[in-house]
């Protein structure tokens, strides 16, 4: 008997391949294993259906007791029972047929017109700083884009272009959408577009099929990411974007893949930067070093200060000089057109008093100001002096060979020495030395 069921299964599956039929759903019901089990019937007869888990899982829709439906089956025979049923690899609802034969035909003269085009794709920015998402502010879709986006880029800006993504009119209102984004791109700084919506069958999609979108999408000036439905899922919309991505959270993925990489390579930018700011401590500190080296002795600092101190007199008197002679040429020219003015002498003489009361006071506040920088080069020179030093109280020490001794344990008992006083010298021998 089971043999003889195996040929009439082998004659089945090899006279009746896969295809579509067409009935209403009887007799659901889903196993605990997760196999799917009912009846495909019309008003004249039924057939049992099988489901096995790996394509039930798939479906994008909830199969509904009573619901019309086209299945994509094997005619086959449980040899078990002895029953004759359907193997189902997929499901639709009925009249999706119409709707997938619309699909391609849209489909294939939208590709004649070069609008899926691969050399039409944009690149896709690799770190954006801002993002625009066009979707319903209702849809579970979003909610799952923005958990993602706040995981992997917490920092990327969002804008969102609500839209309706199913039903009448939805199609208008994506493609309306898209153009707002574009005007407002230089306003909302968008560097790319997410389009978003969850699953569906394929007429809850549809809005995703229209012309309207596919031409919204080809026209847009920012490169978009279409993420719509499930893995399965396939719409107009995602030929003509410049990105396809399996699901929403999968668009937000691809978005922000540079951002999350860059993320990634934190640690070894602070240890990058730590290395290079060691390294700039380090020369610094080299710097340092040759600048101590190079430090200029108080007696050549002196000298500098006394020989700048001279060229500023030098270039004071010859300031004076200059005023003055500058001075008596003004006093020389007013007196000449004194001389060739109107007979009104009185207003002349007041003007020429004052001109000259107000030169005698520029070059008074001009010799005090000269005089005052002149002191206070010579005070930071007398500071400078050793002489100062010694005059407070201090001496100078220096052994026989005439260094300076600045360490006790430079000497020892019966070293002579020669100490320098503000006023005079000293020589001593000596009897004891502590450091």
């Amino acid at each position: 008997m089971s043999e003889f069921l195996r040929q009439i299964r082998r004659q089945l599956e090899s006279g009746f391949p896969l295809g579509w039929v067409q009935g209403e759903v009887s007799g659901l019901s889903r196993a605990g294993s997760g196999h799917l089990y009912f009846s495909l019937k019309d008003s004249d007869a039924q057939l049992r259906c099988t489901m096995w888990r790996n394509r039930a899982q798939l479906l994008p829709f909830q199969l509904r007791e009573g619901m019309q439906v086209e299945v994509r089956a094997q005619l086959t025979v449980y040899e078990a029972r002895g029953d004759l049923q359907l193997s189902v690899e997929h499901i639709r609802p009925a009249g999706q047929g119409n709707l997938f034969e619309a699909f391609m035909r849209l489909k294939s003269r939208l590709e004649a017109e070069g609008l899926f085009a691969s050399e039409l794709k944009r690149p896709l920015p690799r770190l954006p700083r801002c993002i625009g998402i066009i979707s319903s502010p209702d849809a579970a879709a979003l909610q799952d884009v923005l958990a993602s986006l706040q995981r992997r880029a917490s920092g990327l800006q969002l804008v969102l272009y609500p839209t309706r993504v199913q039903g009448e009119g939805a199609a208008a209102q994506i493609a309306e959408a898209i153009a707002s984004a574009n005007a407002r791109r230089a306003e909302d700084a968008c560097e790319a577009l997410l389009l978003c919506r969850g699953g569906g069958s394929l007429e809850d999609l549809w809005a995703f099929n229209e012309e309207v979108v596919v031409r919204a999408l080809r026209a847009s000036a920012l490169p978009v990411i279409c993420g719509v439905g499930h893995e399965t899922d396939t719409t107009l919309a995602d030929f003509a974007a410049d990105a396809r991505a399996a699901t929403p959270t999968a668009a937000a993925e691809l978005i922000s893949a540079g951002l999350f990489a860059l993320r990634g390579q934190l640690p070894l930018i602070e240890r990058q930067l730590r290395d290079s700011a060691l390294r700039a401590l380090a020369r610094r500190h080299q710097q340092l070093d040759l600048l101590e080296r190079r430090l200029v002795h108080p007696r050549q600092r002196m000298a500098a200060l006394q020989a700048h101190l001279e060229q500023l007199g030098l270039r004071l008197q010859h300031a004076t000089t200059r005023a003055l002679s500058t001075a008596r040429q003004n006093t020389q020219q007013l007196q000449a057109r004194w001389l060739r003015s109107p007979p009104n002498l009185s207003a002349r003489r007041q003007q020429l008093d004052s001109l000259h009361t107000r030169l005698e006071q520029a070059l008074q506040r001009q010799q005090q100001v000269r005089r005052h920088s002149l002191q206070q080069l010579a005070t930071a020179l007398e500071l400078l002096n050793p002489g100062a030093v010694l005059e407070r109280g201090y001496a100078i020490v220096r052994d026989a060979q005439g260094h300076i001794v600045r360490d006790a344990t430079m000497l020892k008992r019966g070293d002579t020495i020669d100490i320098a006083l503000a006023r005079g010298q000293v020589g001593a021998q000596v009897t004891d030395s502590q450091s």
